[in-house]
């Protein structure tokens, strides 16, 4: 970090021992990600009726270069448990931006398109038809956005395929 751990607190005094565990927490996340210019933890006790116990919350304000981020994390009755959760969001969330500044976000293949080229509604399944003449199987129930029953011969559909005993099959299959 090149601006040192800024660590405050509302309604309630911190102890040494608590100021410890947020240090070796905040220090951790330079491995993570190793730009962080400015880390701001705040920590804070709101007032509540007597009856209704404490509850902390821990919310921390890391700078990167390019942005900021931000966790306010649900707050718990146990102070190191708070801590904990909020440096684990915070870790996951600079995995991410850390992911997105390489250009590392994964992406989804296309599902693959097809008709559908023979039925067997008696049965209970079909074989769908993709664009290079393979014949894909499917069971009624891979079907997802529709009833089995309405199903046509030569409707458009897009489908997940994976390899079967007997061949390519569909696990899921979407009219479109």
């Amino acid at each position: 970090m090149e601006i040192p751990l800024q660590i405050t607190a509302k309604d309630m005094e911190l102890t040494d021992a608590i100021k410890a565990d947020i240090t070796e927490k905040a220090e951790k996340l330079d491995s993570y990600y190793d730009r962080i210019m400015r880390c701001r933890v705040a920590v804070e006790c709101p007032k509540r009726h007597p009856h209704e116990g404490k509850l902390y919350d821990v919310h921390i304000y890391i700078t990167v270069p390019g942005g900021e981020v931000t966790v306010k994390h649900a707050p718990n009755e146990d102070l190191y448990v708070s801590i904990r959760d909020a440096f684990q969001a915070a870790r996951r969330r600079l995995e991410d931006f850390a992911r997105e500044q390489r250009n590392d976000v994964k992406t989804h293949e296309e599902q693959p398109q097809g008709v559908i080229g023979k039925l067997f509604t008696d049965k209970g399944y079909g074989f769908l038809e993709r664009p290079d003449g393979v014949e894909v199987y499917f069971h009624a129930n891979s079907v997802v956005n529709r009833n089995f029953d309405d199903l046509k011969v030569g409707m458009k559909v897009r489908f997940a395929q994976e390899d079967g005993v007997k061949g390519p099959q569909a696990s899921t299959v979407k009219v479109k």
